[in-house]
C-alpha cells in the first residue's frame, strides 16, 4: 500500500514499500501531467473510440524528434513505439493509443516540436 503526503501545489511525497519519491503533477482535469523519478507520464481523459477512426498523436511537451520508427502503411499495435522525442535530457517513447495503421508521418528526426503537435496520424 502507498501513502501520499501532498508537500505543496501540485507537489506530493509518495511512499511505497518503503521507498520514497517525489512526484509533479500539473495540468486541468482530463489533461493531467505527472513527472516522477525522472519519468514524465500524461494522461488525458477519452471519450469513446476516436473520431473517423483516426489517431492524433501529438508531442507531449516541447521536444526534438530523435528517432521516426515507423513509415506509411505500416500496421502497429497498441503500445507500439512509433517516434523517441527528446525533451529535457531524456529519451521519452511516443507509444501507439491502440491498433492501427500508420497514415501519415507529419515531422522528421531533429525536428524541434511544440506540445500538441500533431507527430503522425493512425487510422
Amino acid at each position: 500500500m502507498a501513502t501520499v503526503e501532498r508537500l505543496g501545489p501540485g507537489a506530493y511525497r509518495v511512499e511505497h514499500e518503503g521507498q520514497q519519491s517525489i512526484v509533479y503533477v500539473a495540468g486541468p482535469a482530463g489533461d493531467l501531467w505527472a513527472f516522477a523519478g525522472g519519468q514524465v507520464y500524461r494522461e488525458r481523459a477519452h471519450h469513446g473510440p476516436p473520431k473517423g477512426g483516426h489517431y492524433f498523436v501529438a508531442a507531449p511537451m516541447p521536444a526534438t524528434v530523435v528517432k521516426v520508427l515507423v513509415a506509411p502503411g505500416q500496421a502497429v499495435r497498441r503500445g507500439d513505439t512509433l517516434i523517441v522525442v527528446e525533451a529535457m535530457k531524456m529519451e521519452l517513447p511516443i507509444r501507439a493509443p491502440g491498433d492501427a495503421t500508420v497514415k501519415a508521418i507529419n515531422c522528421r528526426e531533429g525536428e524541434l516540436v511544440q506540445p500538441d503537435r500533431t507527430l503522425l496520424e493512425l487510422e
